[in-house]
């Protein structure tokens, strides 16, 4: 594609060439301008020398008419071309002429949606007019005038454009003359339009920078019209600088949204819909953000460095994994603001945060995947150390201290260097996780304490049955599960707990203990290990006083006969028995009482 010779953006019957604008972006690289671009349209009637006039200034080669074919339609729709050797980047379009016999009076619609494009499009708008037109009230361009001026009025805010008014074939009359008497003309078709209420007392200076210049004619005065077209070129050439030709550039909109945003204004204004152009920017900046939001994910997804640092993590912890991965991030988040500082920034802020959000989601694995690494090293460096420490001979409650203090200091380490920048995690539940490790450890070893201390005992002292055997258990109790207790007091210190879950923690041992106590009273409480006491008691305290039952129940037998003596001997025995389970209820209900 030869992009002086240009492209056909729109067709005669409005349809937008979006596959051949895509190609014209990538063959001028026009998206690579960034704001240092500028865009130039002219407008005017059919058959007045505007292609060749853009031709000429422009260095572009737009399609001409042909003199000798005589006067028709030449330019169909809208063109584009990039502007030859002109800082900055300078795209020109040529519009098809208005006031068209091939369209006739009625078909006035395109003339009207073309011109309301030109408008919203360009930074400056050429309208090209004959000489002989001003001061004439039916003049052909004062129909053109009043539809430049009506459908401006339909923008919403627009960015103030530079009409630059181009005076063809002009001969003798002063240049100052012909400035005043079209700004007249103008002014007065201005204040003719109507305008929205919003609008009522708007002067024309606060839509347009109005400039003038003249040109002689090209048919008659070749040479001279060349000299006047290379200097108005010249006012092209940094025209977006301070006191440039190109108007207002504070809404102005990067180049790499041109097309997304020729598109949508044509669908609006073909859809006869009031153009709101804070609206199309918006949507402009949407969907550029959007698609640049997308490119560096990807390209984040599949970077080398990060897919190597993800790979690594499976099979242990990585050593600065945090900075890498941050570093990484930064890279194309960086990437995506350089692309999109100049989109609105609402608009790119919002994609910014989104991509963090979705790249952020890409890392979290990984990076729980590091933190679990250093949870389980922390956990087994911390049961090496205590039971080191122990085997030299300190105290458990001074080792706990120097342990845990030694494995914290390194687990918050280890998480400063797992840290992604960008993100706001902490790795507080991780923590909370090693910690409720350790005092898991440390109630497994006094529980165990406890049931060492209390167990044995507890079962020999129901055993032996004394009159003070509760106050025996009971006391035996309380200091050893009020020394438990002190103990895991002052080793939770080290852990800088609340005060509730310290307390938590405290009343657990004390319910095992108590669970502890209960257990071996029921245990003695069985009514076969109540037999069997019983039956010990007897052969030691009984015994004797069971042989003399006997021998009385042999002379009692003599006398009053063997019958007699076996029921005797029944009676006594179930005397014996009933005594012995009046004694294991008795003894049942003391336990509970006592618990």
């Amino acid at each position: 594609m030869k992009m002086e010779q240009g492209m056909q953006l729109i067709d005669g019957n409005g349809k937008f060439n979006v596959d051949g604008l895509k190609d014209f972006m990538t063959a001028t690289e026009f998206a690579q301008s960034g704001l240092s671009y500028a865009i130039v349209a002219i407008i005017g009637s059919q058959s007045s020398g505007k292609s060749t006039l853009m031709n000429q200034t422009f260095h572009t080669n737009f399609e001409e008419m042909n003199a000798y074919n005589g006067r028709g339609q030449t330019t169909k729709g809208i063109w584009i071309a990039k502007c030859s050797d002109i800082d900055p980047f300078t795209i020109a379009m040529d519009f098809e002429g208005t006031d068209s016999n091939q369209r006739g009076e009625d078909d006035t619609a395109f003339e009207k949606q073309s011109t309301l494009f030109a408008l919203a499009i360009a930074d400056v708008v050429l309208i090209n007019m004959w000489y002989k037109d001003i001061g004439l009230e039916h003049a052909a361009s004062r129909p053109l005038l009043k539809t430049v001026f009506q459908v401006l009025k339909r923008l919403f805010k627009p960015r103030k454009k530079t009409l630059l008014f181009v005076i063809r074939d002009h001969s003798k009359t002063p240049l100052e003359y012909l400035k005043t008497a079209l700004l007249e003309d103008i002014e007065k078709i201005w204040a003719a339009v109507a305008e929205p209420e919003t609008l009522s007392s708007a002067p024309l200076r606060e839509f347009f920078n109005v400039e003038i210049t003249a040109l002689p004619s090209y048919e008659y005065q070749e040479e001279n019209f060349k000299e006047q077209v290379a200097q108005l070129r010249q006012r092209f050439v940094h025209s977006i600088y301070p006191g440039g030709l190109v108007g207002d550039r504070q809404e102005v909109e990067p180049a790499s949204g041109f097309p997304l945003r020729a598109e949508e204004i044509w669908k609006i204004i073909k859809d006869n819909r009031d153009l709101d152009l804070p609206a199309v920017k918006v949507m402009v900046a949407t969907v550029r953000c959007e698609e640049i939001a997308d490119e560096k994910l990807k390209c984040f997804t599949f970077d080398e460095d990060w897919l190597e640092m993800k790979e690594a993590v499976q099979d242990g912890p990585v050593s600065g994994f945090g900075g890498a991965v941050s570093s990484i991030l930064e890279t194309y988040l960086s990437e995506y603001d350089r692309e999109v500082v100049y989109f609105d920034q609402e608009v790119r802020n919002a994609k910014r945060r989104l991509l963090l959000s979705n790249a952020l989601m890409v890392v979290r694995d990984a990076y729980d995947t590091m933190l679990m690494h250093l949870y389980l090293n922390i956990v087994n460096r911390f049961k090496t150390s205590l039971e080191q420490s122990l085997n030299e001979g300190k105290e458990y409650v001074a080792a706990i201290h120097l342990c845990s203090q030694s494995c914290m200091r390194e687990f918050d380490q280890g998480c400063e260097d797992t840290a992604i920048q960008q993100s706001e995690w902490d790795a507080s539940k991780f923590r909370e996780k090693l910690i409720c490790h350790m005092l898991s450890e440390m109630m497994a070893k006094y529980k165990k304490q406890i049931t060492l201390a209390l167990a044995k005992r507890v079962e020999s002292l129901l055993e032996a049955g004394e009159r003070v055997t509760w106050t025996s258990i009971r006391n035996l109790f309380e200091r050893n599960t009020e020394a438990a207790v002190s103990e895991f007091s002052d080793a939770a210190v080290s852990f800088s707990l609340h005060s509730s879950e310290i307390d938590t923690k405290l009343q657990r041992l004390r319910e095992h203990a108590r669970n502890l106590l209960e257990m071996k009273a029921r245990e003695a409480a069985d009514a076969g290990r109540v037999l069997m006491r019983m039956k010990d008691r007897y052969i030691t305290s009984l015994l004797p006083s069971s042989f003399s039952i006997l021998f009385f129940i042999k002379d009692l037998g003599r006398i009053l006969g063997f019958h007699r003596s076996l029921v005797i001997m029944k009676t006594q025995f179930h005397g014996i028995i009933g005594l012995q389970q009046e004694t294991s209820l008795k003894l049942k209900g003391t336990l509970s009482l006592r618990l």
